[in-house]
Formats: C-alpha cells, structure tokens, sequence
C-alpha cells in the first residue's frame, strides 16, 4: 500500500517511508566505492590517490542538484495543495539546474589542469587527475540532474522509482569498471568511462519519466521563470550545498595536509577511508532526506502532533543507528583496508590506524546531518546552513591546521572526530532553542 505524506508514521512505517531514500544514497555511495576498488587493485595507487584529488570538483557542481533538490522539494511540498503551481515550480527547477551545471562545467574543463596542480598534483598523479576528471566532466550536468531526482522522486511519492534509477546506474558503474579495469586494463580512462556512464544513466531515466509519465503527482508542464521561488530554493538547500562544497574543499585541504606530512600514500589512505565513511554518512543523508518531506508537510499543515511524533523518532533510530555504526566500523577496520589497500603493507597500516581514529566521528555526525535536514525541511535556510557549515568545514578548517603539527597524521584523523564531536552540540542547542518555535 502506498505510503502518502499525509499518514500517520509509526516506526515501522518511518522505516518504511525512507527505506528507499536510504538505499538510493547507499547505492550513489556505493559505485564510487566499486571505483576505488577496481582503480586502487588494478591499476595502482596513484590512480587512486588522483581520483580522490579531482573527485571534489565534479562533486561541488553535482552539490547543485541536491540543493535544488532537497530547497526545491520543500517548497514544492508546501505547495502540492495547488498540483499546477507544484508542477510549476518542479519543471523550473530542473532546467534552472540543467543551465547552472552546464555553465559552471565549462570553465572546470578549461582550467582543470591548473586546478589540479594548484591542490599539489605533479608528475603521474597530475596526469591521472586530468584525465579522469575531464571524462567525468562530459556528463556532470546529467550527475547534477541524478543528484537533484533523488530527493524529488520521494516528494512525488514515488521513492521506490528513485531507487530503481540509482540501482541500474550503480549496477552499470560496477560492470563497467569490471570490463575496463579488470579485464581490458584500459587505466585511468576506464575507471572515468564507467562512472561518467553510469552517472548519465542515472539522470537520463528520470527526465524520461517526468517527461512521459503524465500520471505522476510531479512531472514536466509549461513553467515560467520565477526569481523568488528559484532564490527560495536556493537560499533553503543552501546548507546542502554548503554541506556538499564544503567536504569537497576540505577534502582538498586534507590531502595538501597528507601530502605535507606522510606523502602519496596519505592520500590513498584518506581515499579508503573517504569510501568507506561514504557509506555510513550515506544512510544518514537518505534517511534525513527521505523523511524532509513529510516534516515539511506536517509543518505547512501545521499538524504539530504528528510533528513531534515524527520528530522523536527520528532523533531515536539516529542514536540508535549511530552506535551501531561506530561498533561496525571498529570491527571491519582491518578488513577493509585490507580490501582496497592489502597489497601495500606501509598503506595498509596506515589506513588501518586512521580508521580506528576516524570511527568515532559516526558516534557525533548522524545527529548533525539529521538536524540540518530537518531546518531545511522546515524552511529555515539560515540554522541549516549554520549547523552544516561549522561541521563541514569551519570546525574541520581549524583543527587539520591546528593539530598535525603536534601529532602528525594522527592529528589529521583526529580533527575529524573533534569537529564532528563540536557539531553535534551546537545542533543539540539548536533542537531545543527552536522546539518552541516549531511545535516539535
């Protein structure tokens, strides 16, 4: 049966709701992981430091999407009362994301090189980073459009759709990557075929459906530009965007950092670990972003009792899932790093180490990820921004400064944990100051 916004949500039918949503960022996560495998076994580790050096600008245009995505679907929920106003409002947002990508790819094309050198790449790590983000470029406005579906597949009341969209490009991702890579060892290129490939597909399918299905609560009609509506958007998944920028940058600083202090194989490591915290972050993310528009079709209708109802339960199953994740991690540290980097000793006991450290920032983040979501829901931009801001890169900023010099790559590790420890008391503050406010 049909899950609608307007239900009342047990438990079960949370889980249920936002299952989908959750699967869908798991999956997205998971065929980045599938490349660092095949890149880091079959064709070494500089390809893979280079992937995780170039990676953070196709990542900072694919942010685009999910603000729109995630800023949009909140508005457009507010307003599914009026169907011809929400679809609207949808079919702008989708091509003011189209034209937005499009101009911001070019001049990341023209420039990648001096990009890529200006973050420390030299020699063959320069060359690899060039050349996997060059064909990842050729179809981001396609990531960008993947990015932005998956949140608007579930305010259409249709995430399991969403679903199948990021399975088939994530499927196609690892058979790709298993031809390239692994059987017809075409390199670098291979790796960035795949990806580029699968990401096309996952933003082929849904322009396909909103433009066919016409029985879908959302889908494409006649728009006209509305500057209000599109800052709105804007200005509400700004902290998305923020959020999403904001790791790309400082993933970059991390690696300058790791390059300084311990070389090349810094850098792989942080790839491993970056893969892997993708995963955790990603049900975090899903299941944030899967359940925002019943929140924001609670507070449009000003339903406060089904508000706090929702609002408990969701703090309770992230406590609960966040402890899980963290007793996870410290149990698979050694079998994961052997997976990606096992043929490296040195490498390996690195990852290793950093692993354990970095495991304690799962304890904190699911908390501060949950309470940025849920103020964008609430279409309140500013506290978003604020809460995703000083997780992702102020907090982060500091302490990859501060502290290496005094405890060397450990430190680096460390300051993932204490910004991410920091987070998580500033959105406690700010879930209980706006309770009041909001009738949570």
């Amino acid at each position: 049966m049909q899950i609608k916004l307007s239900d009342h949500f047990s438990f079960k039918r949370l889980l249920r709701f936002t299952f989908p949503s959750i699967l869908m960022m798991l999956f997205t996560s998971i065929y980045l992981v599938i490349d660092g495998y095949f890149v880091s076994n079959f064709i070494g580790k500089t390809a893979l430091a280079a992937v995780n050096m170039i990676y953070p600008v196709i990542m900072i245009i694919g942010s685009l999407g999910f603000m729109l995505g995630t800023g949009g679907s909140a508005l457009v929920a507010k307003t599914m009362g009026d169907d011809d106003r929400a679809k609207q409002l949808f079919t702008m947002l989708y091509i003011a994301s189209i034209i937005i990508g499009g101009v911001l790819t070019i001049p990341s094309f023209i420039f990648l090189d001096k990009i890529a050198y200006f973050l420390g790449a030299r020699g063959e790590l320069l060359e690899s980073s060039i050349t996997y983000g060059r064909i990842l470029l050729s179809t981001v406005v396609l990531f960008v459009v993947q990015m932005e579906s998956q949140v608007f597949f579930v305010t259409a009341e249709k995430p399991k759709l969403g679903l199948v969209m990021t399975v088939l490009s994530c499927g196609t991702n690892i058979i790709l990557d298993g031809l390239f890579c692994a059987v017809f060892h075409f390199g670098v290129p291979g790796a960035a075929a795949a990806t580029a490939i699968s990401q096309a597909i996952g933003g082929i399918i849904p322009l396909a459906y909103f433009t066919f299905n016409r029985s879908s609560r959302l889908h494409f009609t006649k728009t006209k530009y509305d500057k209000n509506a599109l800052l709105k958007s804007c200005a509400n998944g700004f902290s998305e965007l923020l959020s999403n920028t904001s790791a790309a940058i400082i993933s970059m600083l991390f690696n300058a950092q790791l390059l300084r202090y311990v070389g090349e194989n810094g850098v792989a490591a942080y790839s491993v670990l970056m893969y892997v915290s993708m995963i955790f972050v990603a049900i975090f993310i899903g299941f944030s972003g899967g359940i925002s528009p019943v929140v924001s079709y609670n507070y449009g209708a000003e339903n406060n009792k089904e508000l706090k109802s929702i609002t408990r339960k969701l703090i309770f199953l992230i406590i609960i899932s966040s402890a899980l994740m963290l007793a996870f991690s410290l149990l698979m540290a050694a079998p994961l790093s052997k997976l990606f980097v096992g043929y490296d000793r040195e490498l390996y006991e690195m990852t290793v180490r950093g692993f354990y450290i970095y495991s304690f920032s799962f304890i904190f983040s699911g908390i501060s990820i949950f309470s940025s979501s849920f103020f964008t829901a609430l279409n309140n931009g500013f506290v978003s921004a604020f809460i995703s801001f000083m997780r992702t890169f102020v907090l982060q900023f500091i302490f990859v400064i501060i502290l290496p010099p005094f405890l060397g790559v450990d430190g680096i590790w460390l300051s993932i944990v204490i910004a991410e420890l920091i987070s998580f008391f500033i959105s406690i503050f700010f879930l209980l100051t706006k309770k009041k406010a909001y009738h949570y």
